[in-house]
C-alpha cells in the first residue's frame, strides 16, 4: 500500500463485505464520474477490478449491457448516453509505449477511462486521476477499497460511502 500513498494520502478507505457491495460502491462512484475522467484499477489477479470495471459500465449503459473482460482484446469501447467508456486491461501489454497503438492519448480528454493494471503504461500514466486500490483479505473474504486524487477528486468523492 505505501506505494500509493506518494503524492496524495488516501482519500476514503472502503471494506466491501461481498459482490453486492461492490456494486453499491460502483452505483455511487458511478454517479461523479464524467468525460475525461481517468480511473486506474489496482490489485493483483482476481481482486475485483474487472468485477468493479463491470459495474461501472452497466451503470451507465445499463445493466443489459454484456461486459467482458479486455484481458485479449485490450480494450472494450461502451457508448454510454454521455460519453464514451473504454475499459483496458493493460496486462498483456509488453512496453509502455505499446498504449499508444490503442489510442489511448485521444480517450483521456473526452472518454471515461477505465485502466486495469496502470502500472504498464509506467510513465505514460496521466497524473490527474483517480486511483482505486483493490486489497483482499482472504481469511476474512472482503476486500478493502483505497481511492486516491488530486484535489479535485477529493472534493467530488465526499458523497461517496
Amino acid at each position: 500500500m505505501q506505494k500509493f500513498n506518494q503524492i496524495y494520502p488516501n482519500l476514503i478507505i472502503n471494506k466491501l463485505a461481498n459482490e453486492n457491495d461492490s456494486k453499491l460502491f460502483a452505483n455511487d462512484l458511478s454517479d461523479i464520474l464524467q468525460s475525461g475522467d481517468i480511473i486506474a484499477l489496482w490489485g493483483d489477479i482476481g481482486v475485483g477490478k474487472t468485477t468493479l470495471a463491470r459495474n461501472i459500465i452497466q451503470n451507465l449503459c445499463g445493466d443489459e449491457i454484456n461486459v467482458p473482460s479486455p484481458t485479449f482484446p485490450l480494450l472494450q469501447i461502451y457508448d454510454a448516453p454521455e460519453f464514451q467508456i473504454w475499459h483496458m486491461d493493460l496486462y498483456r501489454i509488453n512496453a509502455a509505449e505499446d498504449v499508444f497503438e490503442l489510442g489511448v492519448e485521444d480517450a483521456f480528454y473526452d472518454c471515461l477511462s477505465l485502466i486495469e493494471w496502470p502500472d504498464k503504461m509506467a510513465g505514460y500514466l496521466p497524473l490527474a486521476r483517480l486511483d482505486i486500490v483493490i486489497d483482499i483479505d482472504i481469511k476474512n473474504n472482503t476486500r478493502s477499497i483505497y481511492l486516491q486524487g488530486d484535489e479535485n477528486w477529493a472534493l467530488r468523492l465526499k458523497g461517496i460511502k
